[in-house]
């Protein structure tokens, strides 16, 4: 018996080497082929959102270990959705050769995971295809993160894909602004009878069950909510508004103009509708109120830092602010498609009618009839302007009142 124990005995040396070589094997096979069990960022939970859009996890693989007979080619939205339709912070790394395990074997030697220790490990998939082709979206880009389509879609809102409509008008929301909404609907929202126009709210999803009830009774009552597939919040409006577009593009691709706006604005359609007639021809264009020459905050304790890795330069190119911009509606499938494909900032405005925009060599235009900021609600004021902010909800009704005024007449 102690002559087995004996540590120069070779079948006790052979045992214990084998339990070595278990051991480590039983490691790889769960830290990497089961790695994307544990790594899931798949329930909107709050604090996932905020740490992945706050830092960086870099998903890179070293090419040169890659087969020579593979060749690269960007991941298309189809593609991307119909392998992940329902993880909207997933990671997808599509790969394929003529030799499926030939893949196989020379990614799980190469694929070189670095990660911040603040950084929930979202999820890497790799799906082999029968193309040629390899194709790796970076996780810091907003289609790893975005979830196509929309749990509430309303596409009724939009006959023909607004082929007889001038305009529709998607206000962004918060699920807890009732009241706000229900100011609108009885306000400057009741243009929305027309039949030329749509007015409509997007939100995104809310943890809160109570929140949820609400809302689905005042989408049975209203039907003019849609509802995204984001966690709706601040650091998702970049979301939330990729999520406009994807909506006037699967369903209101149609109409003439797409004005994007918030729930604490006043709008004046008939102002709007004047301005929408006299640049009725104009094509591949922002119009609003133009923020020039901005530069990105590096203070992390700022609300709207900016770090290099989002964005690397001093000076962020012109953008229109994000109060409301009129969007012509030949822009929105291309800049639905390559906001997917950029480098997510929360800051939607800056990041959609600024870099993306001028990314696609799309004009924005100063508008002075966009106001965008708070007023004296005089009568002319309220008359002049098409966008008025930081509008209380309470306050509607008062403005609703004077531009409606027809005994005085502003130039």
């Amino acid at each position: 018996m102690y002559q087995f124990l004996h540590p120069r005995n070779r079948p006790l040396q052979s045992l214990i080497l084998g339990l070595i070589v278990l051991t480590f094997y039983a490691y790889y096979r769960t830290t990497f082929y089961d790695i994307h069990q544990f790594g899931s960022a798949r329930n909107f939970s709050h604090n996932i959102y905020q740490d992945a859009l706050r830092n960086q996890s870099n998903h890179s693989i070293d090419i040169q270990s890659v087969p020579k007979n593979m060749t690269y080619e960007p991941l298309t939205l189809n593609s991307y959705s119909q392998h992940n339709a329902s993880n909207p912070a997933t990671i997808i790394t599509t790969l394929s050769t003529s030799s499926s395990s030939q893949v196989l074997s020379s990614v799980s030697t190469s694929l070189n995971l670095k990660q911040s220790s603040e950084v929930p490990l979202l999820e890497t998939e790799i799906v082999v295809n029968t193309r040629k082709s390899i194709s790796v979206v970076s996780n810091d880009y907003a289609r790893a993160i975005y979830e196509a389509g929309h749990t509430v879609p309303i596409p009724e809102r939009c006959p023909d894909f607004g082929k007889e409509m001038d305009l529709v008008i998607i206000i962004m929301s918060a699920p807890t602004h009732v009241e706000a909404r229900t100011a609108i609907r009885q306000t400057w929202g009741h243009f929305g009878q027309r039949r030329d126009i749509s007015i409509l709210f997007m939100l995104g999803a809310t943890l809160d069950s109570k929140v949820e009830k609400v809302l689905e009774k005042e989408e049975r009552i209203y039907g003019d909510i849609i509802r995204g597939k984001f966690l709706d919040s601040y650091s998702n409006l970049t979301l939330k508004t990729i999520s406009i577009l994807e909506w006037v593009d699967s369903y209101c691709s149609k109409v003439k103009f797409v004005l994007k706006t918030d729930d604490d604005m006043f709008i004046n359609v008939p102002r709007l509708l004047a301005f929408i007639n006299k640049h009725a021809k104009d094509r591949s264009v922002i119009f609003g109120r133009l923020a020039r020459k901005w530069k990105p905050i590096r203070n992390k304790k700022s609300k709207y830092y900016v770090s290099q890795t989002q964005f690397k330069q001093s000076v962020f190119p012109d953008f229109t602010t994000g109060p409301a911009y009129l969007l012509s509606s030949d822009i929105v499938r291309k800049l639905y498609d390559a906001a997917l494909d950029q480098t997510y900032l929360k800051l939607e405005d800056v990041f959609m009618t600024g870099i993306v925009a001028h990314k696609l060599g799309i004009k924005r235009v100063q508008a002075n009839e966009f106001l965008n900021k708070r007023i004296a609600y005089s009568l002319c004021n309220i008359q002049r302007g098409i966008s008025i902010h930081m509008v209380k909800y309470s306050e509607q009704f008062d403005l609703w009142k004077k531009l409606l005024d027809g005994k005085s007449k502003c130039k």
